[in-house]
C-alpha cells in the first residue's frame, strides 16, 4: 500500500507463522504432511478485512529471522497494509502447530513465550496521529499479557479518547498469563477504552470477573455498565448476542461442516469490521460477520480461508438470511 494514507483498519496483536497438519481427524501425534501460513488472530483480522476490500494494518513485530520474512510476506500477499509491521533483532518469531483431531476445536501448540517479538512493541511503534486517524483501532486481550506491549497499547488507547470506533477483541489464551486472576486484572482494566467488545462466555467471563456460568445477557450488562456502546457476546451453537443501550438481538449461527474452528472468529471480526466500515446496524454486522465466520470454519488454513464479498453473501442468500445492502 503505497503512500502516506491511513488504513480503514489498524489492528494491535499477535502475529506468527501457522503450521497446520493437513490429515484431518489425526493429531500431531500422527500428522506427516503440513502447510504454513501467517497467522495470529490481530494479523488474521486485518486480513479478513483486507480480502473485503478495506485499507487494512496490523502493528506489530516479527523476529529477524526467515519466519520473519515469510510472515510479512504473506501478509503483503493477502493485502494487508505492513508499513507497522517491524522486525525484531536477535527476535523469533512465533510459531503455533496445529493438529485436527477435532475440528471444532483443534490442538494448538503455541511456540513463544514473554520474549516474542509481538510482546515487544513500544511506543516508538506507533505515531499517536495514526492512533487518532484510523477509522476502526483493533486491540486485542493478548496483547496486554506482557510488557512493553501492554504499556503501549494503553498509550495508543489514551491518545484515542475513545473515539469511535475502538474494538476490544478479548482474546483469552490461558497459557499466555501467569493465572486467570492476573488476566482479568489486564483484560478487565481495558474495558474502559473500547466502544465495541466481542468475546466468547469464557472470554467475558475473564475479563469482567462474573463466573463462566453467568447469563450471556449479564456479561452484556457488564460491558454496557463500563461505557461499552456495543457488547458483543459469543454463545457457540445459540448463536451471537448483540446488545446496545437500545436493542437487544440474538444473530443464529448458519450451520456448516466444520473443516477447521481455527480463524472462524478471526473471519467474524474482519467481517464486522466490514460491516461498521460500511454503516451497516451492529446486528446486520453480525449477521454478514457469522457468515463469514462459518465459511472459514468449512475450509482449512486461516488467514488463506479468508472469504470475499461475494461468498459471504451467496452463503447468506442460500441460508435464507438478511443480506445488508
Amino acid at each position: 500500500m503505497a503512500g502516506d494514507q491511513l488504513p480503514e483498519l489498524l489492528t494491535i496483536g499477535r502475529i506468527g507463522v501457522d503450521i497446520y497438519g493437513q490429515e484431518l481427524g489425526q493429531g500431531l501425534e500422527d500428522q506427516q504432511t503440513f502447510a504454513k501460513a501467517v497467522g495470529g488472530s490481530a494479523t488474521n483480522v486485518a486480513v479478513a478485512a483486507a480480502r473485503l476490500g478495506h485499507r487494512a494494518a496490523v502493528l506489530t513485530k516479527v523476529g529477524d529471522d526467515s519466519l520473519g520474512i515469510y510472515a510479512i510476506r504473506d501478509c503483503e500477499a493477502l493485502g494487508v497494509d505492513t508499513r507497522w509491521i517491524s522486525r525484531m533483532p536477535g527476535g523469533r518469531t512465533a510459531v503455533v502447530l496445529t493438529g485436527l483431531d477435532n475440528p471444532g476445536d483443534p490442538e494448538l501448540v503455541f511456540y513463544r513465550d514473554g520474549s516474542t517479538p509481538d510482546l515487544q512493541l513500544t511506543s516508538d511503534d506507533l505515531s499517536d496521529d495514526v492512533a487518532r486517524g484510523v477509522d476502526v483501532l483493533w486491540y486485542t486481550g493478548s496483547a496486554l499479557s506482557r510488557e512493553p506491549s501492554t504499556s503501549t497499547v494503553l498509550h495508543a488507547l489514551q491518545v484515542r479518547e475513545r473515539r469511535d470506533h475502538v474494538i476490544y477483541d478479548l482474546d483469552y489464551r490461558p497459557s499466555f498469563w501467569n493465572t486467570r486472576d492476573d488476566a482479568t486484572s489486564a483484560i478487565g482494566a481495558a474495558i474502559d477504552f473500547a466502544t465495541v467488545t466481542i468475546g466468547n462466555r469464557e472470554e467475558c467471563s475473564v475479563a469482567l470477573g462474573m463466573p463462566i456460568d453467568s447469563k450471556p445477557d449479564d456479561f452484556a450488562a457488564g460491558f454496557l455498565d463500563r461505557g461499552v456502546k456495543v457488547a458483543i457476546v459469543k454463545q457457540g451453537a445459540d448463536g451471537v448476542l448483540v446488545v446496545t443501550a437500545d436493542e437487544r438481538v440474538v444473530v443464529p449461527g448458519i450451520p456448516v461442516d466444520v473443516v477447521c474452528g481455527l480463524g472462524a472468529g478471526d473471519a467474524f471480526g474482519g467481517s464486522f469490521v466490514h460491516g461498521i466500515l460500511r454503516g451497516w446496524s451492529p446486528a446486520d454486522a453480525v449477521t454478514y460477520a457469522n457468515a463469514a465466520g462459518a465459511i472459514v470454519a468449512s475450509r482449512l488454513l486461516c488467514s488463506h480461508a479468508m472469504p470475499t464479498d461475494a461468498e459471504v453473501r451467496e452463503l447468506l442468500a442460500a441460508a435464507g438470511r438478511k443480506v445488508p445492502a
